[in-house]
């Protein structure tokens, strides 16, 4: 089925979200690939989601904030905590567009673990922090093991005006309402939804990573061609759900 066009509002509202959360001080860092690149490194069912015929690899570094379970109020501590994502862009059978995760960086060890058991996540341990001063924020990661190749990052961005009207691809990269991941009954969906992006422009100070290359993606030849910011959003998640089926 063809994917329908990205909107910059969720498509559908999560009525009983499995978890919320809110998402602070995100930038965002995207690299342009080949989709035969990425193709292999998406679960069974999945098909890379192009824009102008290129995919996109994302260096997502945020706050995770409060995450709550079942409408229960978000926890204070052990819900909150630095993360950041290397993740690449989907679309299945049913046309349903989303992104795939092939590493998640933070920063408590509980959530690392309740990922990895419970929602089959790639989910690592590592020390983080995220420091704001002035209009620059900086973002620091650096996995606990294994120590001898250790996989880290360091991002530092200027926060620029807000964006009026994103581009398309800037709605492709972050407009992204659900998840894709291999759940325990195969290839499925998580549904999320949250107000639009509130979208700044930014200017990349620093970026020292290898998370890409731990990832199994191809180390970055250039700088990013996309780099944004944007204060938060809060989200709802909703429950994984059907299958993708074989394309």
């Amino acid at each position: 089925m063809r994917p329908p066009p990205v909107t910059p509002e969720a498509p559908a509202v999560v009525r009983s979200p499995l978890l919320t959360q809110r998402w602070l001080d995100l930038t965002f860092l995207h690299w342009a690939l080949d989709p035969a690149d990425v193709a292999p490194l998406l679960p069974h069912g999945l098909t890379p989601d192009t824009c102008d015929g290129l995919t996109y690899v994302g260096l997502v570094a945020f706050r995770m904030d409060k995450v709550g379970w079942l409408g229960l109020p978000g926890v204070p501590y052990f819900g909150s905590f630095p993360e950041t994502n290397v993740r690449l862009y989907s679309v299945d059978a049913h046309g349903r567009r989303g992104v795939v995760f092939r590493s998640m960086d933070a920063s408590r060890l509980v959530p690392v673990l309740l990922g990895r058991l419970g929602f089959r996540l790639p989910y690592v341990w590592s020390r983080m922090d995220v420091r704001a001063d002035g209009d620059t924020v900086t973002y620091r990661s650096s996995r606990h093991l294994p120590r001898a190749s250790r996989a880290r990052s360091r991002i530092a961005v200027r926060v620029g005006r807000p964006i009026a009207e994103p581009t398309e691809l800037e709605h492709f990269l972050t407009a992204r309402w659900g998840m894709h991941n291999a759940f325990s009954h195969g290839t499925g969906y998580l549904a999320n939804d949250h107000p639009r992006w509130p979208l700044h422009r930014a200017e990349l100070i620093t970026c020292e990573e290898n998370l890409l290359a731990a990832a199994g993606l191809p180390a970055p030849d250039g700088p990013p061609v996309s780099v944004l910011y944007s204060p938060g959003v809060p989200v709802r998640l909703g429950r994984p759900t059907g299958p993708a089926r074989h394309r």
